[in-house]
């Protein structure tokens, strides 16, 4: 079994969500990146998201796009994201990597699942890889029994989630909002029923991500989520305060984790 199921486990067992952290490798700066996620777990994040920075980042909202340019212009590449990862991976604390498929691809794909593996991370999130043309990557990861996360949309038919559901491992990635990351005021209704929709299809946990910010937020989608996943909040409150606001928003969201 994946150290994701654990922790999965462990949540449910404790009647909550897991809350699951997003930052750049390299933001603010490569040590103070790990010092940012050390503090997030500290303060109760429970699976860590690292993101590969970079430069065409379609998915990603402004703030995000600001620090992956920090991260970039600060020389972060792909050795220095698996350092990251060796280093967050230490804590116990299970380590993905999110990165869009183009950086992968150049730099090999069996040797970034090969030296992700081996410095303690336990799988990637591939939010721009269709499973049409992840024959070679589902292929890689079971080689090297890493997880590997798609992602299913709000507007996602039901033959797509299955197809997305059936390549999946670890948890499922459900958007809760329809573009681009970024903090939002409010959440669609239909992530409810997105959640919904996947559940016939696996027994994977399925985690809501895109827009998530508040303990409010986070308490709302803990009821019928297994995960929820906050990203640009954590940037926002390092940009504000480093590390010891990072550590306070993981102390804040994973109080609102509690099922009612």
């Amino acid at each position: 079994m994946s150290e994701l199921h654990d922790v999965f486990a462990r949540a449910k067992s404790e009647n909550r969500a897991a809350l699951i952290g997003y930052l750049p490798a390299g933001f603010p700066t490569r040590q103070g990146a790990v010092e940012c996620l050390l503090a997030m777990i500290d303060g109760g994040v429970d699976i860590v998201e690292i993101g590969l920075p970079y430069s065409d980042p379609v998915m990603d909202g402004p703030t995000i796009q600001q620090a992956v340019e920090i991260s970039l212009s600060g020389g972060t590449k792909i050795p220095d994201v698996i350092d990251t990862v060796r280093e967050v991976a230490a804590t116990g604390a299970p380590v993905l990597v999110m990165s869009y498929w183009n950086p992968i691809e150049r730099f090999g794909v069996d040797r970034f699942a090969s030296e992700l593996v081996a410095a303690g991370g336990v799988g990637v999130i591939t939010p721009d890889l269709t499973p049409e043309e992840a024959k070679a990557w589902i292929a890689t990861t079971d080689t090297h029994h890493a997880d590997r996360v798609f992602l299913v949309a709000l507007s996602s038919t039901n033959e797509r989630i299955a197809t997305v559901s059936s390549v999946t491992t670890g948890f499922v990635y459900a958007g809760a909002v329809m573009g681009v990351t970024g903090v939002r005021a409010n959440l669609s209704d239909e992530v409810k029923n997105l959640v919904a929709r996947v559940r016939p299809h696996t027994d994977l946990p399925v985690a809501v991500g895109l827009g998530v910010s508040t303990p409010e937020q986070a308490h709302d989608i803990a009821q019928y989520a297994d995960g929820v996943i906050v990203g640009s909040a954590f940037v926002s409150a390092i940009n504000s305060g480093g590390a010891a606001a990072a550590r306070v928003l993981a102390q804040q969201l994973s109080a609102g984790l509690r099922r009612d």
